[in-house]
């Protein structure tokens, strides 16, 4: 009988990691759709796309406040209800998107589509891989961690350079990386989300949205490194 009800209470556990990691990825799927919407209307709107282009402290600003966004957001996530972490998380992928529009605004709809498709497809291979292999991908994760900060130096070092050969090859590198922590991070997410149910939190909704903006950053990342390979410009 006790292993009866341990194996009813593992089927459970399983059903309900499951529920919550699909709203991860609905999350995320929603965030994703928000930031192109945003693009979308930047780049269809004439004077906002000029504005942006042409006014560079505007950009940097957004920048700061997506960076801003993500902060609060990770050190609050305890402290705020689920509504604010939800509103939180939509701001910042609203403001992504407007970052992003002056990228997308540089390369042809069909290959910015195609890579998003690209995009699309190795992530969810990543994924899946992360969430269903049973080897530990925590010492790998570190050796990614650490090859990120050192992909972020080198970027804001070639922002001075302006090495279209150093570029290259850190938009390959950070192909390899996120594509790396896709894997990892949702490995993380599932480990998270799994204590978070065995010891009852009820957190757990707050942690699907945090999580869900591990992965969309992961998304985000990798589309632009292959975006900036792939990509045929105007």
């Amino acid at each position: 009988m006790d292993n009866y009800v341990k194996n009813v209470s593992e089927i459970s556990e399983s059903s309900i990691l499951n529920k919550v990691m699909a709203r991860v990825f609905m999350l995320m799927t929603l965030a994703l759709g928000v930031t192109g919407a945003a693009s979308y209307f930047i780049m269809a709107n004439e004077n906002l796309m000029m504005t942006l282009l042409s006014n560079i402290n505007i950009f940097y600003v957004l920048c700061g406040a997506e960076l801003l966004l993500v902060f609060i957001l990770s050190m609050t996530i305890n402290n705020i209800s689920f509504n604010a972490a939800l509103i939180m998380f939509a701001l910042y992928s609203i403001v992504n998107g407007v970052t992003l529009a002056p990228l997308l605004f540089m390369f042809t709809e069909e290959s910015v589509v195609s890579t998003f498709l690209i995009t699309a497809g190795t992530f969810g291979a990543m994924a899946l891989f992360g969430y269903t292999t049973k080897s530990n991908l925590s010492s790998i994760g570190k050796i990614l961690m650490m090859a990120l900060i050192g992909l972020i130096i080198a970027s804001i070092v070639n922002i001075f350079l302006n090495s279209s050969g150093l570029g290259m090859i850190l938009n390959y590198a950070g192909v390899l990386i996120f594509v790396g922590l896709t894997a990892y991070d949702t490995q993380k997410v599932k480990a998270y989300i799994q204590e978070a149910i065995e010891n009852d939190s009820v957190s757990i909704p707050k942690l699907a949205v945090i999580s869900a903006l591990t992965l969309y950053l992961d998304f985000i990342n990798l589309f632009i490194r292959l975006l900036s390979i792939l990509g045929k410009r105007k």
